[in-house]
């Protein structure tokens, strides 16, 4: 032990332990400090009693020896730390030739294992700048998992740890799958094995074990996790195919057999897997289904699910049934029953074969579907809402062709709409102008009157907009102004983002309530008592039989009132106006599914009667808005 130190020790200001720990913290010896972080001895003054440490940012900090003793953490020359301090350069060359090595140097240096983040914080300033580091890693992650020494895990925050001996990735993975707690981490384990199959050398009895698992594993969570099994089945079917030394031993667990029986479920079972996986599932319903499958894809296109709606148009091409899924389009457009997502994906693919199904009519089924989703929190309409604005050859592509009649009475029901604003509707009107010059009129000469014309609305549809009238004024509304004003207080208002998203709430409840004040205002309610069954007229039912003798009937009822599923619509939609007017034996062309078929009008009788009558306060709301 260095003398002075001796001294110290004798003298009682220093313990035996403090002085034999300073021993090792002579000048130039690199340590740690817990806040202060790396630094080099610069001196002793022992007369002092103090150390003199260069941290860095922090030169020339004097240290009491008996804290120093306490609080300083000798490291090594060989320490990664200590290396760039002293040989930066080697260690960028380093960098590029030997990054496992870089690694290995790091996790020895922070005893065995460290998260991305720490051994990011190494890295970062001066070796790596924050975009080049993200690069770096995700390149060397991919070494590091062929390496065999180290154990890298799938989360991001979990340790990476250095291994004294060397596993191979094989055994790595099988290891993965069986100390996988949650089913959820076994099916993540199961596609590893699938993705490097290859490195196993003896699939037989490395992965059948696994094999058997799976299946047990799928029988036990049919009915309380459907989407799982789905998803494990998938994957042993992947793994099987693979590896041909492997057999199933439950053969009757299959994809087909499982869609069978949870058919009834498959709407909501999709969305919970990945888009690869509900491709598979999509692709086995001609096969499980059997006929009748279309009709559960239909079912599936309607539950407004994206990916569902890009992908099952690809399945029936593949069966060579696209005949029937353009007939249920061409149904959903001329009843305006198409949701928002059918619409969407029909817009971005109208180059391809579906180009036909884009016309005027579109139009009309897409400011519908609109309407509906601002009555639908969960809707998904804002996308269709943003194609319709951003591709400015959408509403063209509609037009190509169309009489000047046509493109009139669909720049009419534009102006109507409460889904734009003013200046949004004549961006819109603007691009029909333009391939119909001669319709400038429409919005010039006509606007005024069309803005005047009524709504024939039943009085049950026409309470429920007044009640979401009366929750904008009288609820929604002032608690935004009170989250605005609590927002406010929080200070700066250029970094305060609840005050931003409050404003933007408030732009949207003004404008919701503008919307229905027009909605109101142009609505006249009716229950459809005693309406002219000698016509078909608002209110009426309407019984059809085609030349082959099918009958069909039809509800035809107010602008507000459309459900297409049980055969009631508004008379604002082709089919209601194609009826209205007509009388018992008249002939009339109407599209179906399957194409434009004539009906003769057989039948007119009245319709229910709307039970929902005016309640008084109601009343004085309608006079108070301008709605009588």
């Amino acid at each position: 032990m260095d003398a002075e130190l001796e001294k110290l020790v004798e003298a009682g200001k220093l313990t035996k332990r403090a002085a034999e720990h300073l021993e090792k913290l002579k000048p130039g010896t690199y340590c740690l400090h817990k806040s202060w972080g790396f630094g080099q001895v610069a001196e002793w003054n022992l007369l002092l009693n103090q150390i003199v440490i260069n941290f860095q940012g922090k030169k020339g900090h004097l240290m009491q020896l008996a804290y120093a003793a306490e609080h300083l953490t000798v490291i090594p020359p060989d320490h990664f730390l200590a290396r760039k301090a002293t040989d930066l350069g080697s260690i960028k060359e380093q960098l590029k030739k030997d990054p496992a090595g870089i690694v290995r140097n790091v996790l020895e240096s922070l005893g065995g294992s460290a998260t991305q983040s720490q051994i990011g914080q190494l890295m970062l300033g001066d070796l790596f700048t924050e975009a080049e580091w993200k690069r770096w890693w995700d390149s060397t992650k991919k070494t590091l998992k062929t390496e065999g020494y180290f154990l890298v895990p799938s989360k991001k925050t979990d340790p990476i740890q250095l291994r004294a001996e060397k596993v191979s990735r094989a055994d790595e993975l099988v290891t993965f799958f069986n100390q996988a707690r949650q089913p959820k981490e076994k099916a993540a384990a199961l596609d590893e094995i699938i993705k490097f199959h290859g490195e196993f050398s003896d699939p037989a009895s490395q992965l059948q074990p696994i094999v058997n698992e799976i299946e047990e594993l799928a029988a036990r969570n049919q009915r309380f996790n459907p989407a799982l099994v789905l998803e494990l089945i998938i994957a042993r079917d992947d793994l099987l195919q693979r590896c041909p030394a492997l057999q199933s031993s439950n053969p009757e667990l299959t994809l087909a057999r499982l869609i069978e029986e949870e058919e009834s479920r498959l709407t909501t079972i999709l969305p919970k897997l990945a888009s690869a996986k509900e491709r598979r599932i999509l692709q086995v319903l001609p096969s499980a289904l059997g006929p009748q499958w279309t009709v559960r894809a239909f079912q599936l296109m309607q539950s407004n699910q994206a990916r569902a709606v890009a992908q099952i148009p690809r399945v029936f091409v593949e069966a060579g049934q696209q005949a029937e899924l353009r007939a249920f389009i061409y149904r959903g457009i001329r009843e305006h029953s198409a949701t928002s997502e059918v619409l969407t994906w029909l817009g971005k693919e109208r180059a391809g074969e579906w180009r036909d199904l884009v016309t005027p009519d579109l139009l009309g089924a897409i400011l519908s579907a609109l309407e509906r989703d601002q009555h639908n929190e969960n809707s998904r309409g804002s996308k269709l809402r943003d194609l319709v604005l951003e591709d400015r050859q959408f509403i063209p592509d509609m037009f190509a062709g169309a009489e000047a009649s046509v493109a009139r009475d669909a720049m009419r029901r534009l102006m109507l709409t409460p889904v734009f604003d003013e200046l949004t509707k004549r961006s819109l009107l603007a691009r029909i102008i333009k391939l119909y010059p001669e319709l400038e009129t429409v919005i010039t000469g006509e606007q005024k009157e069309e803005k005047t014309e009524s709504l024939v609305v039943s009085w049950s549809s026409l309470d429920k907009r007044r009640s979401e009238y009366e929750d904008l004024i009288n609820r929604k509304i002032p608690e935004n102004s009170k989250e605005i004003g609590v927002a406010r207080s929080y200070g700066d208002l250029r970094e305060n983002f609840e005050f931003k998203a409050a404003k933007e709430m408030q732009a949207v409840l003004m404008r919701r309530k503008s919307e229905l004040e027009i909605m109101l205002q142009r609505a006249r309610g009716t229950n459809f008592e005693n309406p002219d069954t000698l016509q078909v007229s608002i209110g009426t039912i309407v019984m059809l039989r085609d030349t082959d003798g099918n009958e069909e009937t039809y509800t035809v009822l107010g602008a507000w009132d459309s459900e297409p599923d049980q055969r009631i619509i508004s008379y604002q939609t082709a089919i209601g106006q194609a009826l209205l007017g007509r009388k018992v034996g008249d002939t009339v062309d109407l599209n179906t599914d399957q194409g434009s078929r004539s009906f003769e009008i057989i039948g007119i009788d009245p319709a229910a009667v709307d039970v929902s009558v005016q309640e008084p306060e109601l009343e004085t709301q309608a006079e108070a808005i301008g709605v009588t």
